[in-house]
């Protein structure tokens, strides 16, 4: 028989081949992820009829002569070319861009397959899973730490339905704001005094009662009521007769940061140290009320004529006009059993507001406010009251709803020292009592919190960890591939991520069905790691990949094998024509 026929029969065998891949390409063109296959021809044995030789003396060498008995589809690769991104409506459709594979499971975990196929579903135990059943494979948030691990082993990713997250009790209070360090101020707050607060039930009143006395007012940090800073210095002073001008008494500012004292007069440096001096002289009841007013009650029995004037020049003190102008008010007759009052002083404050919670998810309002107790040349200092409504606790000592701190700042305005650093909240609700609540104001001598500048105070941040409980309501993809759940409590975190895994030879695995493959002995051991890392591609969500079949290159290639196959039928009938023609000769 003829080679030349069995030649023909074997290129037939082999484009019927490429006939049936290029034919399964086109049939998975709308295929997610499908990557499509490419066939390889190479020719067969060759039968010999002649050896090369070499060239011998004068005779030229001679090539072989060989014959070739046909051809075989020696191989079928498969081409993992990118495919087009598709975006969808379904937020758990996932796309692959780039290298890798998802794993999945047809068991449970004990063995994987390997898909580009990102359809993927929560079956009805919450079970990720993609068309086949099979479970997604990945890493899930450990409840201890509430990080996921992707280090560890991978296993299946399920999020139960519904899913609820604990109140998680505040642990942590930043604030990030600035206190006005200036001489003219917007926010501001009546003084009052120390000693009688008996008709004022405000928290801070009541705090400030309460205080030491190093949170008395200096009073260089007095303002008057357009927000105007009194400007104290050392010896400004006025005087005051309590008796019609028979004896004057002269008040005299003592700056703390001087290394001297007023050689005349009774000297101050508190709001209280003034008030006590002149209830001291006048000998009837001083106080600062509820309106920021210093006020003299004339409980002696007999009229009071009072005279506030300039200080004596003899005594050598200076005269403050703003601070003698504030105490004007309180010139005149006070007749027994009435009393007079002075203008308002005010201090520069601040305040800001945020909930915390209890370990109940129970949410408590806590009030951070600041007063300005001090101004010198290595800065200012400020009182500090933290409080909370009723019946809550802020303090261990004793039942109170605030506690009274304190706060410096440097003279470049950075943070210098804050106290208490931490809280001891009771929410006197059942929840967890004496719950620890971190204040974090700063870095010392950093900018990074507290600060205090000449600018109007203002809070440019404020936030606490904690959050109620709640109930999931919804699931996004990043583009790590991590499961972030949404809850209706406001709070996002990530359930579990994504597993991906890439081979040294992608070629080599096996497709298995199912869009799916398994690894086999060429492809090389699966890489498994998370998205964006090892030359693993990122994920996108709510998108797909696309089948990389190209209809134009397919359907070009249907006509080169279908010529390919008609020329190798051609071989065998004109073979069968010339064995023919032999059989004729017999006749």
């Amino acid at each position: 028989m003829m080679r030349s026929l069995w030649a023909g029969v074997s290129g037939l065998q082999a484009h019927q081949i490429a006939m049936d891949v290029e034919g399964n390409n086109i049939a998975n063109v709308n295929t997610i992820g499908f990557k499509y296959s490419r066939v390889n021809f190479a020719d067969l044995l060759n039968q010999t009829s002649k050896i090369a030789t070499a060239p011998q003396g004068e005779l030229g060498g001679k090539n072989p002569m060989q014959v070739g008995l046909g051809t075989q589809a020696s191989s079928i690769t498969k081409i993992f070319k990118q495919g087009s991104i598709q975006t969808t409506d379904k937020n758990t459709d996932l796309a692959i861009q780039g290298d890798g594979f998802f794993v999945i499971s047809p068991d449970g975990g004990r063995t994987y397959k390997y898909s580009r196929n990102g359809d993927f579903v929560f079956d009805a135990k919450g079970n990720f899973v993609d068309n086949n059943g099979y479970i997604v494979q990945g890493w899930l948030r450990d409840p201890a730490t509430n990080e996921i691990d992707s280090t560890g082993p991978i296993k299946n990713i399920t999020i139960p339905p519904g899913l609820t997250t604990p109140a998680n009790p505040t642990s942590e209070v930043s604030l990030k704001a600035n206190l006005n360090s200036g001489n003219l101020i917007k926010n501001k707050s009546l003084i009052f005094s120390l000693d009688n607060t008996g008709s004022n039930d405000s928290k801070e009143a009541q705090a400030i009662s309460n205080a030491r006395k190093s949170y008395y007012l200096d009073f260089k940090t007095l303002f008057d009521s357009t927000g105007e800073s009194l400007a104290l210095q050392e010896g400004d002073a006025f005087r005051i007769s309590y008796d019609d001008g028979a004896t004057y008494h002269e008040y005299v500012y003592d700056d703390p940061n001087t290394s001297t004292s007023p050689a005349n007069g009774t000297t101050f440096t508190t709001d209280e140290d003034l008030r006590s001096a002149m209830q001291n002289d006048s000998s009837v009841d001083v106080i600062v009320n509820d309106q920021g007013k210093y006020e003299i009650k004339n409980n002696s029995g007999s009229d009071m004529q009072i005279i506030v004037d300039e200080p004596d020049p003899a005594n050598g003190n200076n005269l403050n006009q703003k601070l003698l102008n504030m105490f004007t008010p309180l010139e005149g007759t006070i007749p027994s059993g009435d009393s007079k009052i002075s203008q308002s002083f005010y201090s520069a404050t601040h305040a800001s507001s945020i909930d915390i919670f209890d370990s109940l998810g129970t949410k408590h309002t806590l009030r951070l406010e600041f007063r300005k107790t001090a101004q010198n040349t290595n800065g200012s200092e400020w009182m500090m009251i933290l409080s909370v409504p009723k019946p809550s606790e802020v303090n261990t000592t004793d039942p109170k709803n605030y506690l009274v701190g304190s706060i410096s700042f440097n003279s470049d305005g950075s943070l210098a020292s804050y106290s208490p650093t931490n809280i001891s909240f009771t929410g006197n609700n059942g929840s967890k009592p004496k719950q620890t609540v971190n204040l974090n104001l700063g870095t010392a001598n950093l900018f990074d919190g507290m600060t205090s500048f000449d600018n109007p105070s203002s809070t440019s941040g404020i936030s606490q960890d904690g959050y109620p409980g709640g109930d999931l309501n919804g699931i996004r993809v990043d583009e790590s591939g991590t499961l972030i759940g949404s809850f209706t409590n406001g709070r996002s975190f990530g359930l579990a991520q994504v597993a991906m895994a890439s081979f040294a030879n992608n070629v080599g695995l096996e497709s298995a069905g199912g869009n799916t493959y398994i690894q086999t002995s060429n492809s090389g051991d699966p890489i498994i790691g998370k998205a964006s890392t090892g030359k693993r591609g990122l994920i996108q969500a709510s998108s797909l990949e696309m089948s990389n079949v190209d209809l134009s290159r397919s359907l070009t290639q249907l006509i080169v094998v279908q010529r390919g196959f008609q020329a190798n039928s051609k071989s065998i009938t004109t073979s069968d024509q010339m064995l023919q023609t032999l059989l004729q000769l017999k006749q």
